[in-house]
């Protein structure tokens, strides 16, 4: 099949994740990913990161994803695992069929990636590419 190019070929894409509390999400995301957080118009709330990416976190009652719900692309995993815990974040530990972390660290193909939880209990992830 032929990619035939679209409006959203070049778009930039951000990801929505749901909130109990927005304060508690803003303080995760500065306080411990050192994120900068503002508020919309609506209240939701805009976490910015690189690239000019961003991740809106809107108020909503519980809910469970039981996947990750955004990847931060990093050069160096295994010092942001660190660094991060540094932070008091902290880090899933996997080991099931063809997912396996050592050190909360699972290597697949050369590369690299680490799971952990937003205050909200959304799945997050920071992954590296094979060199």
């Amino acid at each position: 099949m032929a990619l035939i190019a679209t409006h959203l070929t070049n778009a930039p894409v951000a990801t929505m994740l749901p909130a109990t509390d927005l304060d508690r999400a803003r303080e995760f995301y500065e306080g411990k990913l050192g994120l900068p957080v503002d508020r919309d118009p609506s209240g939701e709330l805009r976490v910015h990161a690189g690239k000019g990416t961003q991740i809106g976190i809107y108020q909503r009652g519980s809910t469970k994803a039981d996947h990750t719900t955004a990847t931060f692309e990093v050069d160096d995993v295994r010092g942001t695992v660190v660094e991060l815990r540094s932070r008091g974040v902290t880090f899933e530990e996997y080991g099931g069929p063809g997912l396996v972390t050592r050190d909360a660290i699972a290597e697949r193909g050369g590369e690299l990636a680490a799971w952990f939880k937003d205050s909200e209990g959304n799945i997050l992830c920071v992954h590296s590419a094979a060199a």
